[in-house]
């Protein structure tokens, strides 16, 4: 074969190319093109074939099918028609090439019967080498139709004595139960005797092919794995392969039984394993072991020694899947792979750098605090050598590590700010610069440091994205910062020198530092004014809002957020509203919503460290409840009730298909509360005239009482109105109940000829859905930009903690998200956004309770190896019982 690909070289292939920097040759497939290729293949018609020709020319056909060229049909027929006449030849090296194309030109069906004859001739050929090839290629070709007649001979083969054509035929087997399973099937006592083979390749496919036919019967699985572990296995291969069915075993066992399960069984059989003489077989028991469910650290000693003596290994692979191993028992179980740190650190300098960066990744999780400086030193000196791939990966690591040991922050940021000024891709340098904004969010003391290196690192970032991302993180923190005079040079250099994206970014960070520090605001309208004559329309809209606003001197300390008494999605839809229909009069800016005290400048949600607003759906602020809510407003009944503290979304209270349709919306006032019910009539030729809700208090006697009711005058077909019911609550009394409600009209028929309804109808009712009033009803999310000083700022007297079970939770990121949910609150400063496989998690939450109380929750959650998740909740309000609030909630979920 070498012969034949040297001789396949073009002439001028053989000559280096001039302007070729290296000095390899091209490749001898270099120029080949279809068309020639199969003109070519007219020497197999040859009535003297040139075997060495026809070699060539079927290994040029080769590459062109593994290439991805495709032959058309007539092609393919010529092909495989002149194929055929080389049977003749008597060649070894041909006859495999042969068999070889056969299988890639794979014939039809009709053409299949023309070469089947001088395949199965083969079969039964005294030649094994002949033997072997033509099994694996019929199997190849023939469909179910023909597997009938050569099952017998395949039979034969999987017990032959030549281990070279027995492996074939059992691969064969494998391939066919995609075919005709029934078939192989029947082949289980021929394949149960090629187990106890003393080839060791025959035992290995043997099986493996046993284990598919049996493997949707979990008996006949469990009795070939108990079989397997009690004889003599040869192989190695199928030593591993019994190895991976036992895990298995275990595993669907484990899943059966939960947790009432006794001694894990054939643990014994994998830790007899780990004395094998194969280092395959030792390293798949060790993998197997540290992967078992509930494992602990008892049962996992052994393997992680194993793994351990690997790691000195004079071969790559085995040191790679080592570290890789351990690294996996590290992220569930750090303590039980401390023992391996010392192997692991030697590691570090090996010169494959995949891995050196497993094994610092694996460090950074099992490490101590006073080992943080050494790691460092040694990472520093491979990081340039990798691709950014690993490198990220590292990064995540550091990261996990500085949550860790919060102490060792200065050391870790600056590492981290350092290789931020090195070369690096987008992902790469995103990565580190998330990294530092999630240490600023979780380390107060790291908060200067880290908005230092960030605006150091602005000066010569070469993407777009990640400055506007900084200039605005330095906009939101850098005004509470212990020195804010120090960022704005490093602001207003982006207005000078970056393009008109990023100037925009710098004019609305400059224009927070002068609204929420007085002292700075001379220098940041001075600066700002500059930016009024900028050649980019948006950043001269913005400087332009901005010198207004900071001339204002109504703004207070707490900036534009504060002057700002409207929701803005509000103040959209009623302009828009406005300007569309009739303006002879004046716009009535009472008419728009007004905000809660915090939840001003992002009436949707919260917005993220890069500026990105996420929906708050407990809000609701859609067009749906703005209509809602200006109706509600319009009724005189309701005008002594205050302002709508909270509009809830609505609530179906019929099925898609029924009659009438009935949704409920709830508007929470501070001491009323008032339900609309949007009804829409489905019937034809019917009209409903005073429709009117009937609700009775189930659930929570003594809380609430009717205090008005209004009716629905005419609800024709397709057309929607509401009617609503108004009650009273008692202050100080638990606001959760239930009411049961009955939809109450006057039916009256309509001529389908006038399309007037009667004068005479009936009275009628219908049963709805009950409607529930709970705790959540009364909770409004409210974001803050600044937690902590709103907790120390609340009466401590009010603080309540407890302690709650969660159970099982697959991670720490679902049961945040679980009690985020169950509380009604607004995460806060990216809390709600727990790092991948951490064991604790500190949360911060705050809300809004009915009468403008606020509410802060911290909530301090851990997970152990079971995945059973512990929670400590502490609650502040501006009142003792909110905080009692916030404990119910959660005790009553």
């Amino acid at each position: 074969m070498v012969e034949t690909a040297h001789s396949l070289m073009p002439e001028n292939g053989k000559k280096r190319d001039e302007d070729s920097e290296d000095g390899l040759e091209l490749s001898p497939f270099w120029g080949i093109e279809k068309g020639a290729v199969l003109q070519e293949a007219r020497c197999f018609n040859d009535s003297q074939l040139d075997t060495r020709r026809c070699q060539q020319v079927i290994t040029k056909l080769l590459y062109l099918c593994n290439q991805g060229d495709s032959f058309t049909k007539t092609e393919a027929t010529e092909v495989f028609f002149a194929v055929t006449k080389l049977f003749q030849s008597k060649d070894t090296n041909l006859r495999r090439m042969v068999y070889l194309i056969i299988k890639e030109i794979c014939p039809t069906a009709d053409e299949v019967i023309i070469v089947t004859s001088s395949l199965m001739k083969d079969m039964n050929s005294k030649i094994d080498l002949y033997r072997s090839n033509a099994i694996r290629a019929l199997c190849n070709i023939t469909d179910a139709g023909l597997l009938g007649q050569i099952e017998r001979y395949l039979k034969q083969a999987v017990v032959d004595r030549n281990a070279v054509v027995a492996s074939a035929a059992l691969v064969s087997g494998t391939h066919l139960l995609k075919v005709n399973c029934e078939i192989v099937r029947r082949w289980s006592n021929e394949v149960q005797e090629a187990v106890n083979s003393k080839g060791p390749f025959v035992q290995f496919h043997a099986l493996a092919l046993l284990h598919q036919i049996r493997q949707n019967d979990r008996l006949a699985v469990s009795k070939l794995v108990t079989q397997m572990t009690r004889s003599t296995i040869r192989s190695q291969l199928a030593h591993c392969l019994v190895i991976r069915y036992v895990f298995q075993v275990i595993k669907e066992g484990s899943s059966c039984s939960g947790e009432n399960r006794g001694e894990r069984p054939f643990y014994s059989f994998l830790e007899s394993c780990l004395r094998h003489k194969s280092e395959i077989v030792m390293f798949e028991a060790a993998r197997v072991i540290t992967e078992l469910t509930d494992v602990t650290i008892q049962e996992l000693q052994p393997a992680v020694s194993v793994l351990q003596l690997f790691l000195s290994s004079s071969k790559p692979t085995l040191r790679f899947a080592s570290i890789r191993a351990l690294k996996k028992v590290a992220l569930s179980q750090p303590s039980s792979v401390t023992c391996c740190n010392m192997d692991m650190e030697g590691l570090i300098s090996d010169h494959n750098r995949s891995i050196a960066t497993l094994a610092i990744t694996t460090l950074l999780k099992t490490g101590n605090e006073s080992s943080v400086e050494r790691l460092l030193k040694q990472i520093a000196t491979f990081m340039a050598d990798i691709q950014d791939d690993f490198k990220i990966v590292v990064v995540e690591a550091i990261q996990s590590l500085c949550l860790k040991f919060p102490q060792k922050h200065r050391v870790l940021m600056n590492f981290l700010s350092s290789h931020l000024r090195e070369e690096g891709g987008f992902d790469y340098k995103n990565s580190i610069i998330q990294s530092i904004l999630c240490l600023i969010k979780e380390i107060p003391e790291a908060k200067d440091s880290g908005l230092s290196h960030l605006s150091e690192f602005i000066e010569d970032c070469e993407f777009t994205y990640l400055s506007s991302q900084i200039l605005h993180l330095l906009g939101e923190e850098g005004p509470t910062a212990s020195d804010p005079s120090k960022y704005i040079r490093y602001i207003y250099n982006r207005v000078i020198l970056e393009n008109a994206t990023i100037r925009a970014s710098a004019v609305c960070a400059l224009a927070k530092f002068g609204l929420l520090c007085p002292v700075l605001l001379p220098r940041t309208l001075l600066l700002i004014r500059r930016c009024l004559y900028d050649n980019d329309d948006e950043v001269r809209d913005r400087a332009t809002f901005f010198v207004a606003a900071m001339q204002d001197r109504t703004f207070g300390a707490d900036g534009l957020e504060s002057h700002l008494k409207y929701h803005l999605c509000a103040l959209e839809s009623s302009l828009s509203e406005y300007v569309s229909g009739s303006t002879s009069s004046s716009f009535d800016i009472s008419a728009v919503k007004c905000a809660p005290r915090e939840n001003i400048a992002d009436p949707d949600g919260v917005l993220d460290l890069e500026g990105n607003s996420h929906p708050n759906l407990d809000d609701g602020f859609d067009r749906e409840l703005q209509d809602a809510e200006r109706s509600v407003a319009s009724i005189v009944q309701f005008s002594h009730f205050g302002p709508i503290f909270k509009s809830c979304i609505a609530v179906e209270l019929t099925e898609a298909e029924t009659e009438y349709k009935v949704t409920c919306i709830k508007h929470v006032f501070k001491l009323h509360v008032v339900f609309q019910f949007k009804c829409t009539n489905t019937i034809k030729e019917q009209v409903l005239e005073n429709v009117s809700v009937a609700m009775e208090l189930l659930d929570g006697a003594g809380c609430f009482e009717e205090c008005a009711s209004i009716p629905l005058e005419s609800m024709p077909l397709g057309k929607s109105g509401s009617t609503y019911v108004a009650f009273s609550r008692v202050e100080g009394k638990r606001f959760s109940a239930k009411f049961a409600c009955t939809l109450k009209f006057t039916s009256k028929e309509v001529d389908p000829i006038s399309d007037i309804p009667e004068e005479c109808g009936y009275e009628d009712e219908y049963t709805i859905e009950d409607v529930d009033l709970s705790l959540l009803d009364f909770m409004c999310m409210t974001p803050l930009s600044n937690f902590r000083k709103a907790w120390d700022a609340l009466p401590i007297e009010t603080e309540t903690a407890n302690e709650y079970s969660l159970g099982k939770r697959e991670s720490l990121g679902e049961a945040v998200e679980t009690v985020t949910k169950v509380l009604g609150l607004q995460p806060c400063e990216g809390t709600g956004a727990v790092p991948p496989n951490a064991r604790s998690h500190t949360a911060l939450l705050s809300g809004t309770y009915v009468g403008d109380v606020a509410l802060l929750v911290r909530l301090n959650l851990g997970i152990d190896v079971s995945n059973e998740v512990a929670l400590k909740l502490t609650a502040r309000a501006e009142d003792a019982s909110v905080s009692e609030v916030a404990q119910l909630i959660v005790s009553e979920a």
